[in-house]
């Protein structure tokens, strides 16, 4: 049996455990779900007219309902379930816990589209266990000539040598291409690369995602879908490095070497800032309380594409947001709405779907789903194996926003998966965002302004330091 078909098989099997399939004949209108649980207020939403349309045939990896167009939401009747935020644009987006892997509601979860650098958390969750982040390299002209034009950079120069970990901070920060091909080329190369991207995605069920270029960049046929974007996340966030590089605010990155005033040569040093603007905030957006990643994108032909994760109280969400309509932070702004929606509707709505557990998962034990009379137990996505047991933890500082919300995350990849996993939750008190501002700025990696000894922080002499329209560059 084929890996995609694994998936999907397995992925039956724990639906039919679970009854989320509660309809044995389904009408596949746009606007119209027939066979919904008698007396449920089951909604499936179509797409505005004049809108590009989902295909009319999506994958059904996580559940039925993540299979059909438009949105799909369950309200538990009498719970008193809020309603959508009405201003959402999103072509494509899914809200789910990420502990239970629980699906709280979605938009054609399973729409192949264009991720722009939101495809970096595959990239990172396949490379991030092959280096160690004290490993050096020296970059050649060779491994920058691939770079797409008009790509988000970094600012990687031709013959100087940078860190692992410098590398990982390009990419989680300034979503570099230079540093993903930089990566690449010590990963033996882009088409290595690529191939084991698409062989993880594929253990993720990850099945809608076709990688042609590891850094996101626009090419013919490279798609992903709001669910596997979120599969990919909560993988990631299983990694204490990734989760560190993606909970990053600041970093001061290698610049050139030059001759200073007393006659000796230095690196210089430059500043660089997430663009991640739910964590950094921006001209009519204010940062997330309680965000701690993942990665955002944009290019022309994708538009934006974000997805986050964040907690409040005991409950950790993620959410992916594909291609709103223009705006520069408004694929942040339809995040937010949907994280504060699905903070309040957690428990006042059926799940709709699930984030499907990777191959080789077992199950676990642990909270935030309801252990109902007769609600028999799912199987959440839990990888292990290669994802991040026996990882070294991450606790040094380096400017991360939000440690214990890490600190939380850190335990999924501990041991085996399953819907009901117990957290390290007591350690999570005090997420005010004054807090995470004094570890932003005051760790010894990233020390307050006046404290700096290097030179003062400058954008790299690149034609791009960004992604996103309200940064500028592509992938």
């Amino acid at each position: 049996m084929s890996n995609t078909h694994s998936v999907i098989a397995r992925a039956r099997r724990v639906r039919s455990a679970r009854g989320l399939v509660a309809a044995t004949t389904v009408l596949l209108v746009p606007c119209l779900l027939v066979g919904a649980p008698a007396g449920a207020a089951a909604r499936a939403v179509s797409d505005e007219p004049g809108e590009p349309r989902p295909p009319a045939t999506m994958s059904t990896v996580g559940g039925e309902r993540l299979g059909l167009p438009g949105v799909q939401i369950q309200p538990r009747p009498g719970a008193g379930a809020p309603e959508l935020p009405d201003s959402l644009t999103s072509r494509s987006w899914i809200v789910a816990d990420a502990e239970t892997g629980e699906v709280l509601a979605a938009k054609n979860a399973h729409w192949p589209l264009a991720p722009a650098s939101t495809l970096k958390m595959l990239f990172a969750d396949t490379l991030i266990p092959k280096f160690d982040e004290d490993e050096t390299h020296t970059v050649s002209r060779e491994e920058l000539e691939a770079v797409g034009p008009g790509s988000s950079l970094v600012g990687i120069k031709e013959g100087l040598t940078y860190t692992v970990r410098d590398l990982w901070l390009g990419v989680f920060l300034r979503s570099g291409n230079d540093a993903v091909h930089v990566l690449s080329a010590m990963n033996d190369g882009v088409d290595k690369t690529v191939r084991e991207m698409n062989e993880h995605a594929r253990e993720l069920g990850a099945t809608d995602t076709h990688v042609v270029s590891p850094d996101g960049y626009d090419a013919d046929g490279q798609v992903s879908s709001a669910y596997d974007l979120t599969l990919i996340a909560r993988s990631g966030m299983q990694k204490p490095k990734f989760r560190e590089y993606a909970a990053t605010v600041r970093a001061r990155f290698p610049g050139e070497v030059k001759k200073g005033e007393d006659g000796k040569r230095k690196r210089e040093t430059f500043e660089i800032q997430n663009t991640n603007r739910l964590l950094t905030g921006d001209v009519g957006l204010e940062p997330y309380d309680g965000i701690a990643g993942v990665k955002n994108g944009y290019t022309s032909k994708a538009g934006s594409t974000f997805t986050g994760v964040a907690q409040r109280g005991d409950r950790v969400l993620l959410v992916t947001a594909m291609h709103p309509e223009e705006g520069s932070v408004r694929v942040y702004k339809e995040t937010a709405e949907l994280l504060d929606w699905g903070f309040e509707a957690a428990g006042k709505v059926e799940p709709v779907g699930e984030l499907v557990p990777p191959e080789g998962a077992q199950d676990g034990e642990g909270k935030n789903t309801d252990d109902r009379p007769g609600d028999p137990a799912d199987a959440g996505a839990r990888p292990g194996g290669h994802t991040a047991a026996g990882a070294h933890d991450s606790s040094d500082g380096a400017g991360t926003a939000l440690m214990v919300v890490a600190a939380a995350l850190a335990v999924l990849g501990a041991g085996a998966w399953g819907v009901h996993r117990r957290w390290p939750l007591p350690a999570l008190s005090g997420l005010g965002r004054g807090t995470r501002d004094r570890a932003v700025l005051g760790s010894p990696e990233n020390p307050d302004p006046l404290d700096r000894a290097e030179t003062p922080g400058k954008r790299p002499d690149t034609p791009g330091g960004a992604t996103g329209p309200a940064a500028g560059g592509e992938g």
